[in-house]
């Protein structure tokens, strides 16, 4: 007897390929193009085809933000380079507050917190991870950060004015106000490297005449695993490609009505024969939302989908590193994982 496939042939690709976008339900969700599962189809893993399929398409990149599409590769494969952005690529925090004076109203706690999360413009590949048991800690692994802020009156401010700005100096504590202090041969080492917060303009405290802020701190080595400080990403996401098909002719009313239903620049109307026509321009813009689906004589004649392994990833980094150097770091991250687990099956092979 034949053994009956799950699906008719000519479906088959459809399942294989594509995320079908339902009116209740979302379809063919999981990954079933493993070997022996569809009768001749050979889904055998070779690296020779993986490397012709496989490819990253750069879309935008900026100083802070990356766009790039990640094709031919398994979720799973995608899904770990996420993680490994938001957790596992290394960089630079303030780890320890000694504050000599703090008389403003922010307890020492909540500064010290709020200090830790300001991110600190250092390239983690310079230096090493702290050893746990090392209080003081070394040119090596530690970089030295002073905040000394104290708040006076202005003596040039306006009798009959009220505004803190004129009345006080030094009463916003920014930032921008922490200081580089070298450690040992650091000044000569990083003389070019600009060591201190990325962004100056982050508020820290707010202070009134007599109080200030005294405090050094110690800035070390660290991942996001352990915490959400040393994460190197403000976002690191991706989704897959959206496609949507038309299965017949969309003209008049209906393809106004169409063109309503998604996002902006996926759907435009071209003019044929004097009659308005929709046509797909651009679905890479559509958020899937599935609003064509509520129109009932609309959702009959509109297929909407996404590509299986066309991944749209977006990262938005802290500034600390840029974007580009972000992601080579979580390949080369993601090659030491595969690397360590190579090294434990052959050593269990050996014993």
């Amino acid at each position: 007897m034949t053994a009956k496939m799950a699906a008719p042939m000519n479906n088959v690709d459809e399942i294989r390929d594509r995320v079908i976008l339902g009116e209740f339900g979302i379809k063919n969700v999981h990954t079933t193009d493993y070997p022996g599962n569809y009768p001749g189809y050979d889904d055998t893993w070779d690296f020779e085809k993986f490397k012709k399929t496989f490819r990253i398409d750069i879309v935008n990149s900026d100083e802070n933000t990356l766009e790039f599409d990640m094709i031919g590769i398994d979720a799973a494969i995608a899904n770990a380079f996420r993680r490994i952005l938001l957790a596992e690529v290394p960089t630079m925090a303030i780890e320890k507050a000694f504050i000599y004076n703090n008389t403003s109203i922010i307890q020492d706690e909540i500064l010290s917190h709020r200090l830790g999360l300001v991110p600190i413009k250092a390239d983690p590949r310079l230096f090493e991870y702290r050893n746990s048991e090392d209080q003081e800690g070394t040119e090596i692994d530690t970089i030295q950060l002073q905040l000394k802020v104290k708040c006076t009156r202005n003596p040039r401010a306006p009798k009959d004015s009220s505004d803190h700005k004129e009345l006080y100096l030094n009463h916003m504590v920014y930032s921008g106000d922490i200081k580089w202090l070298p450690v040992g041969n650091q000044a000569d080492v990083f003389a070019d490297a600009k060591i201190g917060p990325v962004h100056g303009d982050i508020l820290l405290a707010q202070l009134r005449p007599g109080q200030e802020l005294d405090i050094v701190m110690h800035c070390v080595k660290g991942i996001g695993k352990d915490h959400a400080k040393f994460s190197p990403v403000a976002t690191a996401s991706y989704r897959l490609l959206p496609e949507i098909t038309l299965l017949q002719t969309i003209e008049g009313e209906q393809a106004e009505r169409l063109k309503r239903c998604f996002s902006p620049g996926v759907i435009e109307l071209e003019n044929v024969n004097g009659r308005k026509v929709a046509k797909v321009v651009n679905s890479r813009l559509d958020t899937c939302s599935r609003e064509v689906l509520r129109h009932d004589d609309l959702k009959n004649l509109v297929k909407l989908g996404r590509v299986r392994d066309h991944f749209i990833f977006s990262v938005e980094s802290t500034g600390i590193l840029p974007p580009d150097v972000l992601v080579t770091e979580a390949i080369n991250v993601l090659i030491s994982k595969c690397q360590k687990f190579l090294t434990e099956l052959d050593t269990t092979e050996m014993d």
